[in-house]
C-alpha cells in the first residue's frame, strides 16, 4: 500500500516570485596621509538563503527596497586601519537565483545558508588612491524565484492536473512551510511505503502562445526549470479552450506542450516526461487512447494536422504513456509507480556517472604519481 500526503501552501496575500532591488556596498573610510594610516573598507552587501522567508515580505518590510552597506571608519591617530563597514544581509527564500538587471546570473540559492554577494564595499583610502576613499558598488539586482520539484505537471487548461494532484494526494491537506506562498501553484508530496518523498508541482495551465506572454503560464514556465522531470497531462478526447479557438485532439495537444516548452527554453524538453493520459472514463476514450498511440508511435505520419510553425523541432520520446481517470481513480496507482520508477532510474544513472568521474579522477592522481 502507498500512502500519500497532500501539502498546501500557507497564504500571505498576493503571490510575488520577481522582485528588484537596489543594492550599494559601503563607501570606504577617509585614509590619514600624515602618518600612512588607512581608512576601513565598506560594508558588503549578501542575499542569503533563509528558511520561511517571502519576496512578498522583503517587498512589505522593505518598500524602499534599498540595502547599503555600513561605511568604513575613518583613519585616526588612535586607529591608524580604520574599522571595516558593517555587511548587509538580504534575507531571501530557498529557490531564489539572484541575476542582475540584464539577466547576468550572479548566483542561486538553493539550500537554506546558501549566499552570494551582490554589492562590494569600497575600499577605505590609503596611500595607492591619495588616501581618498573608494565608493561601494552599486547596481539594480533581480530576485527570481523558481519552484523546487522532482516532478512538474504541463497541460493545457481543463487537462484535469489539480483533479489529479488531489486524487494522487488523497489525503487531508496540510500546511507546508515553503517559499511559494500562494493558491495558484500547488506542491502535492507522495510518501511511499519505505518513506520515499517525491514532490509533484502543479502549474497553472498554459495557454497557446504561452511564451510570449499570453495568459499566466508564461510566469509559470521558468518553474519547470528546477524540475527533475515532467509530467505531461492531456485530455483523451482533446480540448477546446474557447469557442473562437480550434479544437485540439490529445496528439495535437502533446505537440502544442512541447513547443511552448521549447520556445521558452529548449533545453525543458530534454528533460525526462511521462505522459498522463487523463479522463479515461469518458465514452470511446478507450479508441482514442489506442489512436493517440499510433501517433505518438510515429508522430511523422501525422505531422501535417498542425501548421508548420506550431510543431515542435523534434517530438518528445515519453518513458512511459500511462492512462488514467482522475474521476474514478483508474491508473492512478501505475502512475505513480511510474514516476518512481522513472526517478529512480535517474538516479542510478547519476550516482554511475559519479562514481566513473571519481575512478577517474583516481586513475589520473596514480598516472601523475608514477
Amino acid at each position: 500500500m502507498v500512502h500519500f500526503t497532500r501539502i498546501c501552501f500557507r497564504k500571505y496575500g498576493s503571490f510575488v516570485d520577481n522582485l528588484r532591488l537596489y543594492v550599494r556596498g559601503g563607501t570606504g573610510g577617509m585614509g590619514l596621509p600624515r602618518l600612512g594610516g588607512q581608512g576601513g573598507k565598506g560594508g558588503d552587501v549578501w542575499v542569503v538563503a533563509t528558511k520561511s522567508m517571502t519576496l512578498k515580505r522583503i517587498k512589505d518590510q522593505y518598500p524602499q527596497k534599498r540595502f547599503i552597506g555600513g561605511a568604513g571608519g575613518n583613519s585616526s591617530v588612535r586607529a591608524l586601519k580604520g574599522e571595516s563597514g558593517k555587511d548587509i544581509e538580504i534575507s531571501a527564500p530557498i529557490g531564489i537565483s539572484v541575476t542582475t538587471d540584464d539577466g547576468k546570473i550572479l548566483g542561486h540559492l538553493n539550500a537554506e545558508g546558501d549566499c552570494v554577494m551582490v554589492a562590494k564595499g569600497g575600499p577605505g583610502g590609503s596611500f595607492c588612491s591619495a588616501f581618498e576613499p573608494n565608493k561601494g558598488q552599486a547596481k539594480h539586482i533581480r530576485l527570481d524565484l523558481k519552484l523546487i520539484a522532482d516532478v512538474g505537471m504541463v497541460g493545457f487548461p481543463n487537462a484535469g492536473k489539480s483533479s489529479l494532484l488531489t486524487t494522487m494526494c488523497n489525503a487531508t491537506p496540510q500546511i507546508a512551510s515553503y517559499a511559494f506562498t500562494t493558491i495558484k501553484p500547488e506542491l502535492g508530496k507522495l510518501v511511499y511505503k519505505d518513506h520515499k518523498q517525491i514532490s509533484v508541482a502543479d502549474l497553472p495551465g498554459l495557454i497557446e502562445g504561452a511564451h510570449i506572454n499570453k495568459g499566466m503560464g508564461h510566469k509559470f514556465l521558468k518553474h519547470m526549470e528546477r524540475t527533475k522531470q515532467l509530467l505531461f497531462v492531456v485530455d483523451v478526447c482533446g480540448f477546446q479552450l474557447a469557442s473562437k479557438t480550434p479544437f485540439r485532439s490529445a496528439f495535437e495537444t502533446v505537440q502544442l506542450l512541447t513547443k511552448e516548452l521549447e520556445l521558452y527554453r529548449e533545453e525543458l524538453v530534454l528533460k525526462p516526461a511521462i505522459l498522463a493520459v487523463n479522463k479515461m472514463d469518458l465514452p470511446n476514450a478507450e479508441d482514442k487512447l489506442q489512436e493517440l498511440k499510433e501517433q505518438l508511435h510515429n508522430p511523422d505520419a501525422y505531422s501535417n494536422v498542425l501548421p508548420n510553425d506550431t510543431m515542435p523541432k523534434n517530438y518528445l520520446t515519453f518513458r512511459h504513456v500511462v492512462p488514467v481517470s482522475a474521476t474514478t481513480g483508474f491508473g492512478i496507482d501505475h502512475l505513480k509507480s511510474c514516476i518512481r520508477e522513472s526517478l529512480d532510474e535517474d538516479a542510478v544513472m547519476a550516482t554511475k556517472a559519479i562514481h566513473q568521474e571519481k575512478l577517474q579522477a583516481l586513475r589520473y592522481q596514480s598516472h601523475n604519481h608514477f
